[in-house]
């Protein structure tokens, strides 16, 4: 299963304007990205 980022995501204090996606064609669906986000932004899709 893919994984999306959400609404939650506050780009880890990157600039404002920027907008991350996860690619569901080359998402393996480990969970790792999910793990990493410090504000629980990534679910699966």
């Amino acid at each position: 299963m893919a994984y999306k980022i959400t609404d939650a995501c506050v780009a880890c204090g990157i600039s404002e304007g920027d907008i991350y996606v996860i690619d569901p064609d080359t998402c393996v669906g480990c969970g790792t990205c999910a793990g990493a986000c410090p504000n629980e932004a990534i679910v699966e899709d």
